[in-house]
C-alpha cells in the first residue's frame, strides 16, 4: 500500500512530495477522490493540520481540487498545473528524466531560446555586450577537465541571453530549468569535443549579438540547441541501457 507512515523533518513537504509523485506517475488517476483528512492523517501517521496544509499546497499547484462537503479530487495537471510543479515533473521518477518530459523540455527550450536570442540581438545594451565578451574570454581560459566550471559558465551565457532579451519573464523561465539543465549538461560536457563546439558557438552568437544581426543569431542558436539535444538524447539512452 502506498500510504505508509511518513518520517521526515518536514512532514508537510514530505506529504506534498508523496502526493505529487502519486499524481504525476498516474498511480492516483484524474478524478480520483482522495481520502478524508482524518483518514489520511491516520494512514500516514501525521496530524490533521499537516494533511490540511499539504492539500492546500497541492491545490495551489493545480494538482487537486478541494470542494467543501465534496472532498478532494485529483486534477489533470496538464490542464490545471503551473510552473510550480515543473521541478516535480522533472524529478519524480527517482531522479530519472522521463522521455516524454525530456522531449517537452527540449521543445520548450528551443521555442524560448530562439526567441530570447532574437530579442537579445535587438535589445542588448552596451554593458550586456561586454558581459557576453567577458564570458567568451572566460571560456577560453577553462580546461576541458574543469567540467563544473564549464557547466556554470554555459548556463550564465544562456541566462545572459535571456536577460538581454529585455523580457523579464524569460530569465525566470530559464531559472526554472536550471537544475535539470545543469545536471544533464554536466554529462555531455565530459566530452571535450562538445565543449569546443559549444564555446565556438557562444563566440559566434556574441558576434551576431554585437552586430544586432537577429536572423543570424537565431540560426546559430538553433544549431547549438540541436547539437545539445542530440547529445542529451544519446546520454539518456546510454543511461537507460546501463540501468
Amino acid at each position: 500500500m502506498f500510504l505508509e507512515p511518513l518520517k521526515t523533518d518536514s512532514l508537510v513537504e514530505a506529504f506534498v512530495k508523496r502526493f505529487e509523485e502519486l499524481i504525476i506517475s498516474g498511480k492516483l488517476t484524474i478524478g480520483h477522490k482522495i481520502p478524508s483528512e482524518r483518514d489520511l492523517a491516520k494512514k500516514l501517521g501525521v496530524s490533521r493540520p499537516v494533511v490540511h496544509e499539504g492539500l492546500i499546497i497541492l491545490e495551489q499547484k493545480g494538482l487537486v481540487s478541494i470542494r467543501p462537503r465534496h472532498g478532494v479530487t485529483v486534477n489533470d495537471y496538464r490542464m490545471h498545473g503551473s510552473l510550480a510543479i515543473l521541478q516535480s515533473l522533472i524529478t519524480y521518477s527517482s531522479g530519472q528524466l522521463e522521455p516524454h518530459i525530456l522531449e517537452s523540455l527540449l521543445a520548450t527550450r528551443i521555442l524560448i531560446e530562439t526567441e530570447t536570442v532574437r530579442l537579445a540581438a535587438i535589445n542588448r545594451t552596451g554593458q550586456q555586450l561586454e558581459q557576453f565578451r567577458a564570458i567568451v574570454n572566460e571560456e577560453k581560459t577553462l580546461l576541458p577537465s574543469q567540467t563544473q566550471a564549464i557547466v556554470d559558465v554555459d548556463f550564465r551565457f544562456h541566462h545572459l541571453v535571456a536577460l538581454a532579451s529585455g523580457n523579464v519573464v524569460y530569465p525566470l523561465l530559464l531559472n526554472s530549468f536550471k537544475q535539470v539543465y545543469t545536471n544533464l549538461t554536466y554529462q555531455f560536457f565530459l566530452n571535450p569535443l562538445v565543449v569546443e563546439f559549444v564555446f565556438a558557438h557562444h563566440e559566434k552568437l556574441t558576434g551576431a549579438i554585437a552586430t544586432k544581426n537577429s536572423k543570424k543569431a537565431v540560426t546559430i542558436m538553433k544549431s547549438l540547441l540541436e547539437h545539445g539535444e542530440q547529445h542529451l538524447k544519446e546520454y539518456i539512452k546510454r543511461s537507460n541501457q546501463k540501468s
